[in-house]
C-alpha cells in the first residue's frame, strides 16, 4: 500500500508543483484583480462538472466493470463496453456543454450572485466561462481513456496527462496574450487547448496498448445501466464536496472584491500535501480494504486502517503546523510579484493559515471514507457529507461578516473536523476500526516532533522576519523550511516514529537479492 501511495503522490506533486508555477505568473499578471476573480470562477466551472462524471464517480463504477469483462471475456469485449461507455458518456456531456453554452449568465447568477453587482466583471466572467467551458468534454473523455490505461496496468500516460494543463495555461499567458483582450481570455483558450491535448495523449496510449476505440452510436444497453447504477451514489458522494466549494465561491463573490482569487492562491498551497499525502493514500488504501472485506479479513482490515492513518499523518501533522507558521512567508514567496502586492499577500496568508489548520482533517476523511466504501457502503459518507454541508454553510454565513476572507476556509475547516470525527466513530461502532497501541503511540510521538518543530520554526522565523508583509527573500524561506524538516526528521528518528536506516538496509538487501 505504501508503494503505491508514493507512486501516485510523485505524480499529484509534479502535477501540483507546475501548477504553483502557473499560479505564480498568473498573481505576478493579474494579482487579485476583477480579471482574476472572474478566471477563477470560470475555470471552476468545468473542473466542476469534471469532478462529478469525469473522475471518481465514473471511473468508480467504470474500472471494476471494464476490468471484470477484460479479465473474464478478453479485449474484444471489454473494447466494446468502453466504446458504448464512451459514446453515452460524450452524448450527455455535449447536451451539458451546449446548455452550459446557452445558459451561462443564468449559471452565474447562482454560483458567482455577487459578480452582478459589477457589470462589467460580470460580463467577463461570462465571457472566459464560455470559452473554458468545452475543457468539461474533452477532459471526462480524457478520464475515461485513463480508466482503461490504468485498468490495462499502464499508469505513466495517464498520470502524465494533467501536467499539460498546466504547460498549455502556462504558454498561453505569453503566446496569446497581445492577440486577445486580457490576460484572462488567453488562460481560458489555454485550458479548452489543453483538453484537446490531453484527450489526444491518452488516445495514442490506448491505440499504442491495441485498443482501437471508436464511438458507436449511443445506446443505453443493459451494461450501460448497470454502468449508470453503480454511478449514482458515488455521483451523490462527489456532489456534496462540489457543492462545498461552489459555496465558498457564492461566499466569496458577495465579498470584497479580489476575495475570490485569495482564497484561490490560499487553496492552491493547502492542495499540495493535501493530494500528496491524503489522496494518495485514500487511493492506494482502497484496493486493499475491498480485498481483505472481501475475505472476511476484519482484524486485517482494521489493521490496515490503522497503519494507513499513520502514513497519513506523519507528514500532514507537521505540514499543517509549519503551513499554519510560514504561512506569510510562502505566500509573499510565492506570488508577492508583478500586480500581486505584498498586502494581497499577507490577506492571502490569513486564509492559508485557516484551511491549513483543518489539513489534518482533509486526510483523515480521504483515508477514513474508503473503510466504508470497501465494504459496498456508499450511503454513510454521503449522509454525513450533506449533514457536513449544512454546517458548513450556517458556518459560512456567520463568519463572513466578521472574519472576511478567513471566514469561508475556517468554515470549511471545522466542517471537515466534524466529518472526520463523524466518519471515525461509524467506522469504531461498527467494529471496522479500532486505534491500536501502536498507532496511539505514534501520534502521541508525532505530537511531540510536531510541536518542537514548530517551537524551532517560529523561533527562527521572529529571528529572521521582521514583520508580517515584509518582503522575504527566498534563501531565507528555503532556511525556514529546511530547518523545520531537520527538525522533524530527527526528532521522529530518536523518537521511534520510523525507522529510515532499518528501511534503508532492508531495501538494499532486497536490491542485492534481486
Amino acid at each position: 500500500m505504501l508503494r503505491s501511495a508514493v507512486t501516485v503522490g510523485a505524480w499529484t506533486a509534479g502535477s501540483r508543483v507546475t501548477g504553483f508555477a502557473r499560479d505564480m505568473l498568473i498573481a505576478a499578471f493579474l494579482g487579485a484583480g476583477p480579471i482574476a476573480d472572474a478566471f477563477f470562477v470560470a475555470n471552476r466551472l468545468p473542473n466542476l462538472f469534471r469532478r462529478l462524471f469525469g473522475e471518481g464517480a465514473f471511473n468508480a463504477a467504470f474500472i471494476p466493470v471494464f476490468a471484470n469483462l477484460l479479465e473474464r471475456e478478453g479485449r474484444p469485449t471489454a473494447q466494446r463496453f468502453a466504446e458504448e461507455a464512451a459514446a453515452v458518456l460524450a452524448f450527455w456531456l455535449l447536451a451539458l456543454t451546449l446548455a452550459g453554452e446557452l445558459f451561462m449568465p443564468q449559471i452565474l447568477h447562482v454560483i458567482a450572485a455577487g459578480f452582478a453587482r459589477d457589470p462589467a466583471k460580470f460580463a467577463l466572467t461570462v465571457a472566459l466561462s464560455r470559452i473554458a467551458f468545452p475543457y468539461l468534454i474533452l477532459i471526462c473523455l480524457a478520464a475515461l481513456l485513463s480508466g482503461v490505461l490504468n485498468a490495462l496496468d499502464r499508469f505513466v500516460a495517464a498520470a502524465a496527462a494533467p501536467l499539460l494543463y498546466n504547460a498549455f495555461a502556462i504558454a498561453a499567458m505569453f503566446a496569446l496574450a497581445p492577440y486577445v483582450p486580457t490576460i484572462g481570455h488567453a488562460l481560458a483558450w489555454g485550458i479548452s487547448a489543453s483538453g484537446v491535448a490531453q484527450l489526444l495523449l491518452l488516445y495514442w496510449a490506448v491505440w499504442r496498448s491495441g485498443l482501437h476505440l471508436h464511438l458507436p452510436r449511443p445506446r443505453l444497453t443493459p451494461q450501460m445501466r448497470l454502468l449508470m447504477r453503480r454511478m449514482a451514489p458515488g455521483l451523490i458522494g462527489a456532489g456534496v464536496t462540489q457543492l462545498n466549494l461552489t459555496m465558498d465561491t457564492f461566499i466569496a463573490s458577495l465579498l470584497p472584491a479580489g476575495s475570490v482569487s485569495l482564497l484561490y492562491y490560499a487553496d492552491r498551497v493547502n492542495q499540495l500535501p493535501l493530494g500528496v499525502l491524503g489522496t494518495a493514500v485514500g487511493t492506494a488504501l482502497l484496493p486493499l480494504l475491498s480485498r481483505q472485506a472481501a475475505a472476511g479479513d476484519e482484524a486485517g482490515a482494521r489493521t490496515s486502517l490503522n497503519r494507513a492513518i499513520e502514513y497519513g499523518l506523519v507528514l500532514t501533522l507537521p505540514a499543517s503546523l509549519a503551513l499554519a507558521i510560514l504561512a506569510d512567508p510562502i505566500m509573499q514567496v510565492l506570488f508577492a510579484r508583478g500586480a500581486f502586492t505584498h498586502h494581497e499577500a499577507s490577506l492571502a496568508a490569513q486564509s492559508l493559515a485557516a484551511y491549513a489548520a483543518g489539513l489534518p482533517a482533509f486526510v483523515l476523511v480521504k483515508i477514513l471514507a474508503p473503510g466504508f466504501f470497501a465494504r459496498g457502503d456508499t450511503s454513510t459518507p454521503v449522509k454525513t457529507g450533506l449533514l457536513v454541508l449544512g454546517l458548513n454553510l450556517a458556518l459560512n454565513l456567520a463568519l463572513m461578516g466578521p472574519l472576511k476572507h478567513v471566514g469561508p476556509p475556517l468554515a470549511t475547516t471545522i466542517a471537515a473536523t466534524v466529518n472526520a470525527v463523524l466518519l471515525a466513530a461509524l467506522l469504531r461502532r461498527r467494529g471496522h476500526f479500532a486505534p491500536d497501541r501502536l498507532l496511539a503511540s505514534r501520534l502521541a510521538r508525532m505530537a511531540i516532533a510536531t510541536l518542537a518543530m514548530g517551537a524551532a520554526v517560529l523561533v527562527l522565523r521572529l529571528i529572521l522576519i521582521r514583520a508580517p508583509g515584509a518582503h522575504v527573500p527566498v534563501a531565507v524561506l528555503a532556511v525556514l523550511i529546511a530547518t523545520g524538516l531537520a527538525a522533524y526528521g530527527a526528532l521522529a528518528q530518536r523518537l521511534g516514529i520510523y525507522d529510515t536506516a532499518g528501511t534503508l538496509r532492508r531495501r538494499f538487501a532486497r536490491f542485492r537479492q534481486a
